[in-house]
């Protein structure tokens, strides 16, 4: 195994956020499929609401509650230290998850969020991952839509292009979804904390150990019309590409020159154009108190679509990865990306580093360098479609 499992905790898996939206959602997939034997508890700030979820869960008598609270280091110390792994959905993560992060990595205790905020990720690294190589625990973001169908997926093309060799991928994002409303919130927090967001990013750089005899990078690109997916392709700015990037540094495969650029894929002009309009709508009306708070109002953390809408919903991400003269286009693509795929990828890993034979790693890693093949194959059998659409 990767480490000693810890046999002196009571817990295998804790799911900390349990009784919101998509932690409930990721509460059913575990109760659903995991192992028997699986120690597993489900946790949160009121005992009364964790107690009324076990309920709802089937063979739910088997799983433990745990409280805690986001605003009392004292609490989530004590709760890292009853599991092997602990899996959070309390966010936006920049105000309410580093607490857990801190407790986690004192105890050597495995930690997963769903987090796509690049500013939280790099204050994490920089205050958090000397630590938890100290104790061994693995600090892994974006275990959900962000960012695994693109990290995974940039990992599934490189393993089919040449050894050894610069290399490139683009990747083509098309969602039909509603909008997760802590999505939404973490994405608006980021929006409105531009100047901290780079201060963060600027002092990761200081500390981050820089490549030798090998490049990685994620440029922006400029919009343009890809031939290869038949859409207009607009720069995409999440946290995708730097995650993709942390796995290119990490693992040599990756080759010596590494080059990835994410865009939404969008079919017809008229959309590409309204879409960048309101993003920059959006981000513009965050810089404003009022109107951040009026923006937040309409879709609250917690707050999510019909089991009806998400049936409708659904994901493609198509990849272009060239090198070595070879050319290779492959897909990731699923369900509804914002809930019930995001749940399936979240307990999926968290079963994965409690469960698994995996690579010895600790610190800040990504789903990539941390799980990798274990992962990808519990996403497949789990019905995530990972396919080879043409190569050359």
């Amino acid at each position: 195994m990767s480490r000693p499992k810890r046999t002196d905790r009571p817990y295998d898996i804790v799911l900390f956020g349990a009784t919101g939206f998509v932690g409930e959602l990721t509460a059913r997939y575990l109760a659903a499929h995991a192992p028997e034997g699986l120690r597993w508890a489900v946790a949160g700030r009121s005992g009364r609401r964790l107690e009324e979820l076990r309920e709802r869960l089937p063979g739910g008598a088997s799983v433990g509650v745990l409280t805690a609270d986001a605003a009392d280091p004292d609490s989530l110390r004590a709760l890292a230290g009853q599991a092997r792994v602990v899996a959070t959905t309390v966010g936006p993560y920049v105000t309410y998850g580093e607490g857990l992060v801190a407790a986690c990595a004192d105890r050597g205790t495995d930690y997963l969020d769903l987090t796509g905020e690049p500013e939280f990720v790099d204050l994490v690294y920089v205050r958090h991952d000397a630590r938890a190589r100290e104790t061994g625990a693995r600090l892994v973001h974006a275990c959900g839509f962000d960012s695994v169908p693109h990290d995974l997926g940039v990992y599934f093309t490189v393993r089919q292009l040449p050894r050894g060799v610069p290399l490139t991928v683009d990747g083509f994002v098309r969602v039909s979804a509603a909008f997760s409303g802590g999505t939404f919130a973490s994405a608006l927090g980021q929006f409105a904390r531009p100047l901290r967001m780079r201060a963060a990013a600027r002092d990761r750089a200081r500390h981050e150990p820089r490549l030798v005899g090998r490049r990685a990078s994620a440029p922006a690109g400029a919009p343009r019309y890809a031939g290869e997916v038949g859409a207009w392709a607009l720069p995409l700015p999440t946290i995708d590409p730097q995650i993709v990037v942390r796995s290119a540094r990490a693992l040599e495969r990756y080759g010596p020159d590494f080059r990835y650029r994410h865009y939404a894929a969008v079919r017809r002009l008229p959309v590409a154009l309204g879409g960048v309009a309101a993003v920059g709508a959006i981000a513009a009306a965050a810089q404003l108190p009022a109107a951040r708070r009026w923006l937040s109002d309409r879709l609250e953390p917690g707050d999510g679509p019909s089991a009806e809408r998400r049936a409708r919903s659904w994901f493609s991400v198509r990849f272009v990865g060239e090198g070595g003269g070879r050319r290779v286009l492959t897909e990731v693509a699923g369900g509804d990306p914002g809930y019930d795929e995001t749940a399936m990828m979240f307990a999926e890993s968290a079963l994965s580093l409690a469960l698994d034979d995996l690579p010895a790693t600790s610190g800040q890693v990504t789903t990539a360098v941390a799980m990798g093949d274990a992962l990808l194959g519990r996403l497949r059998a789990a019905g995530l479609t990972f396919r080879t659409a043409a190569s050359r």
